[in-house]
This record gives C-alpha cells, structure tokens and sequence, in this order.
C-alpha cells in the first residue's frame, strides 16, 4: 500500500514539474512580426527584412520552383503566394518590386519578410543584412484584348447630313490590349 502512495506521490509530482517547466514557455508571448496598417483599403506592413543567397541557390520554393537569387523574390508567411509587393528601405528610400515566391522568414526570428539578394542590391542594405521596410502588396491586373472595328457609328436620333465627310479612320491594328482591374 505504501510503495502505491509513493509511486501516485511521484507520479504527481513529475507531472506538476512538468507543467512548471513548460508554462512560463507557453506563457511567452508570440514574436512581433510586422506591423499591419490599412490605409486606402490596402494592407500595408511595416517591419525588418532580412535577405538569403548563395546558401539557398537552386532549393525548391514553396510555389515548387528552384530559387534564383538573382532574381526579384521574397519570402514572407502573412502575403499570398505569387503576389507582387513594393518594398521600400525606410533608412534611404530604395524600392524594388519583388514577387512572393516562398515562405519564411521563422516567426521566432521576428521579421516580416525575406528577400533576394538581387532585392537586397537593389535596396542597399546587404552588408548591414537588416533593414526597416516598408511592404505594399500591389493589385493584380488581368490583360484582355479588346476588338477595334474601323467603322464609324451615327448616333440614333441624330439626322443624316450628306455634306459631312467621313474620313476612314486609321487603325493599324486589329487588337489593343487593355487593362482590367480585378478589383472592381
């Protein structure tokens, strides 16, 4: 009956042990990654970008395709795949427009986005390997082709007048690309 007691009485404490052990870890409040404003109806995230390179050249990415540090790219956890951002150097104005490729940076190192090293160039912060950032996701625009035609419409109402001289337009090309915003 003792050696019982004595097993429960251990028992118990290692289990209360343990919980003293993880709760001021699970009390930890969770790592600020960027800072989120909305202005204009646009997220906006203010935070430090940090940049990778030659020790990650030709390793898949999240979206499956080899990484390129010579292209324009990034990686950030809170911006859908494939979205293009401007990202602006806060400390001396720089902005390149990169395209979200992968995910990371790790939330425990509290970063709000990982770029390229050709991104990194282009904002001037490679030897510091941090900077302040300013992020502005981009809209998406969608191309469709419109067809011209070359011939000219009277208005319904409006009487015919033979004495006007109707020059045939000139159009040197059948279709015009035009821009459409997924937005609306």
């Amino acid at each position: 009956m003792q050696t019982k007691l004595r097993m429960l009485g251990m028992l118990s404490v290692t289990f209360v042990a343990g919980l003293l052990w993880t709760s001021p870890l699970a009390a930890q409040p969770a790592p600020k990654v960027a800072k989120r404003v909305v202005f204009g109806g646009k997220p906006q995230y203010v935070g430090v970008a940090s940049w990778y390179g030659k020790q990650h050249q030709g390793l898949k990415m999240a979206n499956g395709k080899p990484f390129d540090r010579r292209k324009l790219t990034a990686a950030a956890w809170n911006i859908p795949l494939g979205t293009v951002v401007r990202v602006v150097n806060l400390k001396n104005g720089n902005a390149v427009n990169v395209t979200i490729t992968d995910r990371g940076p790790h939330p425990r190192l509290s970063r709000a986005i990982d770029l390229s090293e050709a991104a990194a160039i282009e904002l001037d912060y490679v030897h510091e390997g941090l900077a302040s950032v300013f992020i502005i996701p981009l809209r998406k625009q969608q191309f469709e082709s419109a067809e011209i035609t070359t011939g000219l419409i009277e208005p319904a109402d409006a009487p015919l007048n033979p004495e006007r001289q109707t020059a045939p337009s000139v159009v040197s090309a059948a279709l015009i690309t035009t821009v459409v915003d997924q937005s609306r």
